[in-house]
């Protein structure tokens, strides 16, 4: 799995992280471009664990709208992943390509249908995304979506360990975990792609708080206050407070006015204060506001001459039966 930095010629850099620079490449034998992601190891320190986490479970991910990783090369101060190299990503298609950012709705369905795809194949593999937010879906030329970024995933068992409640970007972190919890599991997910559904509808963030606690106001006003009743368990977290200010949940209508009443029904789902009431990716997939993409209109097969005569003769006995 090992190649040679030599192999790539190192062309722009595309961005930065915490923990590695991202440059776009191009493989000098075959010309094609990549993208790669280097790793400044500390000789102390060695590897860090978001690179040997990444690098582990991106081998086993090998899916059409997961990002792929095709090489890594290991230098005595440096790790390069190459990756296939994406066009953008989600959040500067909606600069570039939105009407103040927000998507035009057969958009918003493909990507939808793509990343939820992606989702459920990290599930199916016990593989949890936990940082899913625009800047981490990477989108080509050719419209389709892939999931990258998985410096932040985790592989999961069952029974589930207790992960640490510092994932997913701040705006995208589901209220479980905003609320202490570290059991959580596949849900996280879920509702970190209810919001960036309802982000590519409006073109703006659904909840953009500035810490933790402004984040649960945030969730609280459009979603309500949560209670013993709406959410039981609820006061059991360990950052539940009695002194809530008190929401009533708003009209998702309000909140995404172009969206149809089928899209609304699947925002919702995603959407769920409760963990385990949101709907999984699998369910998602099928929900019928993805119809169009999952039954496609059929193509009327040739008429077969015999199964033609069949059918009119059975018209013709219903006709003279309707006319006694």
């Amino acid at each position: 799995m090992t190649g040679s930095s030599s192999q790539f010629q190192q062309l722009e850099k595309l961005g930065e992280g915490t923990y590695a620079t991202v440059y776009k490449g191009r493989n000098r034998a075959t010309g094609t471009f990549v993208a790669l992601k280097e790793i400044n190891l500390d000789s102390e320190e060695g590897t860090p664990s978001t690179a040997i986490r990444e690098i582990s479970l991106m081998k086993e991910l090998d899916h059409e709208n997961i990002v792929t990783l095709y090489d890594v090369i290991h230098t005595e101060n440096k790790l390069t992943l190459v990756f296939e190299y994406m066009d953008k990503d989600l959040k500067k298609y909606m600069e570039n390509h939105g009407n103040q950012n927000a998507l035009d709705l057969k958009i918003v369905k493909s990507f939808m249908f793509q990343l939820l795809k992606g989702i459920m194949f990290c599930h199916d593999n016990r593989v949890l995304h936990r940082d899913l937010k625009p800047q981490n879906l990477l989108i080509n030329h050719k419209g389709e979506l892939k999931v990258g970024d998985f410096g932040l995933a985790r592989a999961f068992g069952i029974p589930f360990n207790t992960f640490s409640n510092e994932v997913v970007t701040l705006w995208y972190r589901a209220p479980d975990v905003l609320l202490g919890s570290r059991a959580y599991t596949t849900s996280i997910d879920i509702w970190s792609a209810g919001c960036i559904f309802a982000e590519m509808c409006t073109g703006k963030p659904l909840f953009p708080g500035t810490n933790n606690d402004d984040q649960l106001t945030k969730i609280f006003r459009i979603m309500g206050t949560p209670n013993e009743r709406t959410w039981p368990g609820v006061s059991q977290y360990t950052n539940y407070k009695n002194n809530w200010q008190i929401f009533l949940p708003q009209d998702f209508r309000m909140m995404i006015p172009n969206l149809d009443s089928m899209g609304l029904n699947l925002v919702q789902s995603l959407l769920q204060m409760r963990p385990e009431a949101r709907i999984t990716a699998r369910q998602a997939l099928q929900h019928p506001w993805f119809h169009e993409i999952t039954q496609p209109t059929p193509v009327l097969p040739l008429a077969d001459p015999y199964q033609q005569q069949i059918q009119d003769q059975q018209q013709k006995q219903q006709q003279q039966q309707q006319s006694y």
